[in-house]
């Protein structure tokens, strides 16, 4: 299959916040955050997203890069593997709507670009075993039809998540554009080293264990007054 649009442009698409799969609905947490008082200046969000970045970098972003190889591989058995564990570590119901709709809503999207063949899209649907595609999965298989390094796919999607999550603590803390650019600084300089964690992060070595968020997500979902889902 070939794809009429061109490799970086592809990567600038998929990070986009125009992509239709509902990503400014969700801050991940930042709004139970605020409510809780962790987070109040751009200096206190700079420090909570810096945090969340590393936690990514060990979970999602080192799954997608194992992803990317998989899929560039044909190696189902890493595939599924890939597939459960990202569906068993969504431990709270807004973590886990977020991975299905927005995975749910880049899958349909997928469907109708020319990116993936029919062979890969049916091997993703059959490694959801009837369960909704996470989100972080979808996408590995996404970018691992951009003919780019695993590198410039991984920075280009963390680039996208801290455009969103500044874009959530604008409205949340809230901030303003001025400071909101600061935040987005500090988190530019550090995606590097949190890519190359990534890509050194064995299957084995994946880990999404941070009770405090958990803690705050549950707090999320009865949270009397939010502009979020998460």
């Amino acid at each position: 299959m070939i794809d009429p649009v061109p490799p970086q442009l592809r990567l600038t698409w998929l990070a986009s916040p125009a992509l239709p799969i509902g990503a400014f609905s969700y801050s991940e947490v930042l709004e139970a955050a605020v409510e809780h008082g962790l987070v109040h200046d751009d200096l206190s969000a700079g420090q909570w997203l810096s945090q969340q970045l590393r936690l990514l970098a060990r979970s999602d972003l080192a799954a997608i890069a194992q992803g990317i190889v998989a899929w560039r591989a044909g190696d189902e058995p890493a595939l599924r593997e890939i597939a459960r564990w990202l569906r068993m570590t969504r431990d709270g119901a807004e973590a886990r709507l977020q991975s299905e709709q927005m995975g749910q809503s880049l899958l349909a999207w997928l469907r109708g670009q020319p990116m993936a063949s029919a062979a890969q899209l049916a091997l993703l649907v059959a490694c959801g075993d009837g369960q909704p595609m996470p989100y972080a999965f979808v996408m590995s298989l996404a970018l691992a039809t951009i003919a780019v390094p695993v590198e410039q796919a991984l920075s280009s999607q963390a680039f996208g998540w801290a455009e969103n999550q500044v874009q959530a603590a604008l409205k949340a803390v809230p901030l303003g554009q001025t400071a909101g650019q600061r935040v987005l600084t500090r988190l530019a300089s550090e995606i590097p080293a949190a890519v190359a964690e990534a890509i050194a992060t064995p299957p084995a070595r994946r880990q999404l264990f941070a009770p405090m968020l958990s803690v705050l997500a549950a707090r999320h979902e009865t949270q009397y007054s939010r502009l979020f889902r998460s």
